[in-house]
């Protein structure tokens, strides 16, 4: 199997989490798997990359016009990585913004609509998932890491196992949130398995 998976979101939303989670999780089942990720100015809010190549590759990062999927946390972090996708490949957009310090500055109205339009004008693939709605029950959007890996693996894209995906939450995420992790991740695949057949 070869899969490249960029995964693109802002510091703090667990971008790099979910990569080692999907490289792990590939692993267990028998791939060869490269990884790399760019962080920068994460912790201040500022952009983070991760790219995870499955299968046969000479470098761990994606060449543009070559990632199958792009798991985008954040609209306007979807668009800036666009240029990695390939022509037939599959964006999966979380709709709700993180808006940048410049917003609070000056009201700019930016609302993550745009992008999403964008994204559907330009890719003939894309899901749009909202962190809210899917982390309601869980209290908090810090779950949307998994949920949205969940739809990643439910949509049959990734060519990743959901039972493997379920072994690496077990051992790599702490107990006291192992298990709301789980749930997300479940619900996610629900949602994914939705646009299985598209």
């Amino acid at each position: 199997m070869n899969k490249d998976i960029l995964l693109c979101g802002v510091g703090g939303q667990g971008t790099v989490l979910a990569s080692k989670l999907i490289a792990s999780a590939a692993m267990l089942g028998g791939e060869r798997v490269h990884s790399a990720e760019t962080i920068g100015m994460a912790q201040r809010g500022g952009s983070v990359t991760s790219h995870v190549r499955i299968g046969e590759a000479y470098s761990p990062l994606i060449p543009f016009g070559s990632a199958d999927m792009i798991m985008a946390f954040e609209p306007a972090e979807a668009v800036r990585n666009l240029c990695y996708l390939k022509k037939d490949g599959i964006v999966i957009v979380n709709s709700v913004p993180v808006k940048p310090v410049t917003e609070s500055l000056h009201d700019t109205g930016y609302d993550g609509t745009e992008m999403i339009s964008y994204l559907r004008k330009k890719c003939s693939n894309v899901i749009v998932v909202s962190a809210e709605e899917i982390c309601e029950e869980f209290g908090s959007s810090k779950f949307f890491n998994v949920a949205i890996l969940g739809v990643a693996v439910g949509s049959g894209k990734t060519g990743l196992s959901a039972e493997n995906v379920m072994v690496e939450i077990e051992s790599k995420i702490p107990e006291r949130f192992r298990e709301l992790n789980k749930k997300a991740f479940i619900k996610g695949m629900e949602i994914g398995e939705g646009y299985e057949a598209k």
